[in-house]
């Protein structure tokens, strides 16, 4: 299975993503903040298959985390989450450089099926339709 680097700021959701990556197989780390996030993927030289990240965090957001990733390991998939509407369209111009964005509140099934699809590398033509389709 994959491994996957986890940044989100709050306990129970970072809690329940884990498990949930976790119980589907995948290796997950997971950090508080971005900060602790971009140091761990750093200290681990980006070996990661995919970085899953909330937008809006103390410290370092997704998006200062993506970038930092990003530059550094251009082979990590990129994957956000946000419930915010506003964060979601910050990220929408770094479509080269994410997978998607997920929205907030989303199920467990949800959650898996994005990341497999993460994971296998959809066509970034088939991720853009989809994202507007989510809009």
């Amino acid at each position: 299975m994959a491994r996957i680097l986890v940044a989100e700021d709050d306990p129970s959701v970072r809690a329940f993503v884990v498990s949930a990556l976790t119980m589907k197989g995948h290796e997950v780390v997971s950090e508080e903040d971005g900060g602790l996030a971009a140091e761990t993927a750093d200290a681990e030289d980006g070996q990661f298959d995919l970085l899953l990240s909330d937008i809006k965090m103390p410290v370092m957001d997704g998006i200062a985390l993506a970038l930092h990733v990003g530059a550094r390991y251009p082979d990590l998939t990129i994957l956000l989450m946000t419930g915010f509407a506003d964060q979601r369209e910050r990220a929408h111009g770094l479509d080269a450089l994410i997978y998607d964005v997920i929205a907030k509140p989303f199920t467990l099934a949800g959650l898996l099926a994005k990341v497999d699809d993460a994971l296998n590398g959809r066509p970034v033509e088939v991720v853009s339709l989809g994202r507007q389709a989510l809009q």
